[in-house]
């Protein structure tokens, strides 16, 4: 569960208008810092990552899951029920808690962080990256 100092984070954020990536990026940052004082581990800093954005996502941050974009066409999925998310026994999240704390720290060092990046910032077009330098200047807080 999110701690209430990012959860506060993530609100004002929120409130000042800021894009949903902006605040999952609020428990991506706990969940590194969460890594880094060892209370677990991550096998790869894409894990660490997926952690923090799945924790956005439960308390209700709008960003997209990557598998919604495989599921099925709106006609078929239209004709299933919605169902509700089932609860995970307490015996599956303990297990996977001590599956997490045997994995090894390093995955929030920064220079795991930081192969990340390249790594994701390399799959992306050069027109792409341009647009995101571009949106990052507009959207700069100006120095006054």
């Amino acid at each position: 569960m999110p701690e209430i100092e990012t959860r506060r984070r993530a609100k004002t954020a929120k409130r000042q208008g800021k894009s949903p990536s902006t605040l999952a990026g609020e428990y991506v940052r706990e969940e590194m810092h969460h890594i880094r004082e060892g209370k677990h581990g991550a096998r790869s800093a894409k894990q660490a990552i997926a952690i923090g954005l799945s924790k956005a996502r439960r308390e209700g941050v709008d960003i997209p899951d990557k598998s919604a974009k495989k599921k099925k066409s709106p006609s078929r999925k239209s004709a299933a029920a919605p169902r509700a998310p089932r609860k995970s026994s307490s015996a599956r999240k303990k297990s996977s808690l001590k599956a997490l704390q045997r994995e090894p720290r390093s995955a929030a060092s920064h220079t795991a962080l930081s192969r990340q990046a390249r790594q994701a910032a390399s799959k992306r077009t050069a027109a792409q990256r341009s647009a995101a330098a571009r949106k990052a200047a507009r959207t700069r807080k100006r120095a006054s």
